[in-house]
């Protein structure tokens, strides 16, 4: 807290001649309302909303770049937004500042189905880029929940329920379009698959969450949409057979294209927000994609693998109803929770490990939320190393966050030292800041501060995100 209350300490009402010049630029597209800098102001993390001074609504790179560098003129703070589905606090205008909304940026600009690539606006959805391809044959696979902005997915390096089959936003963008601090526009990469030349620019935008600049377009990758799809859900009385299951199946080589663990209390909130009636018990998703004989390998393996350990209530899910059904009740799991304690805030966490280490860090984190009487669930995108803990705490009771930013401290900690990370998806953003020293150490954290000097020497960018000036 310490950092946000010494970073809001240099907060500065913006020079009028910037709001003027804003104004004059944009037009209607330019708000100083309360009520749309609150709406810019918060996220979906457990932080007070901390409002920017204006709204700008870009619909192209230029407006932007025109928009950062009157704000640089001015040294004026610029966040970035697009869906505002951030769970760390990585669009909070610590600062306060101009966000610049980036939600009109919503065209596909280019569709090259033999090259698998489309080109689009940074505020296109992922969902909207998949309707407009689905005649294609194509789609893009990268899942993480909400129905989040691409280029809000580049700035944050989401990935999700698919990335043990399709990998991260890290493996699926090519290129990107990117104003820099003080107004230029840049391009990043190419649509070649490979290349060699110079630094990798488009990498280190990729995960910078706004803090080098702001993404207006992004290049990635498509895939053919499979033959076949199936799902299968099962049920162990024991969390740690059902991530002992995974391991194997992960380790055997199945390619499987989702697996999701939910303990006993996130299956308990899902049955009775999305009326269900699934065993109250760990349950295991899983999804597999590819020809009709594949996907009936992939599964008849995974439910020898299952049942070894101890699985109960096999069941298949081969209509794409019964499929979406399942799918939409574990995105609506974080909903789902906030209604087993109502008028609470979520505190939501997530962290990554090394696959055989796995059953070890949730079962030592579902232990340390049970001897702080937390209500709670753990889910995760097993396949991959990655869960998350989903803590509901009174947003009045200042022991109560204490106790649940202390599970998260240590759970945190305890992956780092099994060689994982912080956070496999979530981001950095205000949350995990505090991290990165020990995960990373002081001269690799003394090199990103050196580039974040050197891409952003005015420190406009989303300033407070990710490491201190």
């Amino acid at each position: 807290m310490n950092h946000i209350t010494d970073l809001a300490a240099l907060k500065k009402a913006p020079p009028e001649a910037l709001l003027t010049s804003l104004k004059d630029l944009l037009g209607e597209r330019f708000s100083v309302a309360l009520a749309m800098r609150d709406q810019h102001g918060r996220d979906a993390s457990s932080y007070d909303p901390m409002l920017p001074d204006a709204v700008v609504f870009a619909e192209t790179t230029e407006e932007v770049a025109a928009v950062v560098k009157l704000c640089s003129e001015h040294q004026t703070p610029v966040i970035p937004f697009g869906s505002g589905t951030s769970l760390e606090g990585h669009v909070l205008a610590l600062q306060g500042g101009i966000s610049i909304d980036l939600t009109r940026m919503n065209r596909l600009l280019a569709i090259h189905a033999e090259d698998l690539t489309a080109t689009v606006q940074a505020g296109v959805t992922r969902k909207q880029l998949n309707h407009e391809i689905k005649d294609s044959g194509l789609f893009f696979p990268i899942d993480p929940g909400a129905d989040a902005s691409i280029g809000g997915m580049a700035a944050t390096r989401a990935s999700g329920t698919n990335a043990v089959r399709y990998g991260s936003m890290r493996e699926n963008t090519l290129a990107l379009t990117v104003v820099t601090s003080d107004g230029r526009i840049i391009k990043t990469g190419t649509r070649a698959k490979k290349s060699a030349a110079g630094y990798d620019l488009t990498r280190i935008f990729v995960g910078s969450e706004g803090t080098l600049g702001v993404i207006t377009e992004v290049t990635v990758k498509l895939y053919p949409q499979p033959e076949a799809i199936s799902a299968a859900v099962c049920s162990f009385e024991n969390i740690a057979d059902a991530v002992n299951a995974v391991i194997q199946t992960i380790q055997l080589g199945v390619p499987i294209a989702r697996v999701e663990l939910l303990d006993e209390n996130g299956v308990r909130a899902i049955n009775a927000y999305s009326k269900l009636a699934l065993p109250e018990q760990s349950l295991l998703l899983f999804e597999f994609h590819g020809s009709e004989n594949g996907v009936k390998e992939q599964a008849e393996i995974v439910q020898e693998v299952v049942a070894d350990h101890h699985a109960t209530g096999f069941e298949w899910a081969t209509l794409p109803e019964d499929r979406s059904r399942l799918w939409t009740a574990r995105h609506n799991a974080y909903f789902a929770l906030l209604q087993l304690r109502p008028g609470s805030r979520a505190i939501s966490t997530d962290c990554c490990v090394p696959i055989s280490r796995l059953a070890e860090c949730i079962l030592d984190t579902k232990a340390d939320c049970e001897a702080n009487g937390m209500v709670y669930s753990i889910i995760g995108h097993v396949g991959d190393g990655n869960f998350h803990a989903q803590m509901l705490v009174d947003p009045n009771d200042v022991a109560d966050i204490a106790r649940a930013e202390g599970v998260n401290a240590r759970m945190v900690s305890r992956a780092i030292a099994m060689d994982g990370t912080c956070t496999g998806e979530h981001g950095v953003g205000l949350h995990k800041m505090d991290f990165l020293i020990e995960e990373h150490g002081i001269e690799a954290i003394a090199t990103m501060r050196a580039l974040k000097h050197a891409f952003d020497p005015k420190n406009i960018m989303n300033p407070g995100k990710i490491i201190r000036w």
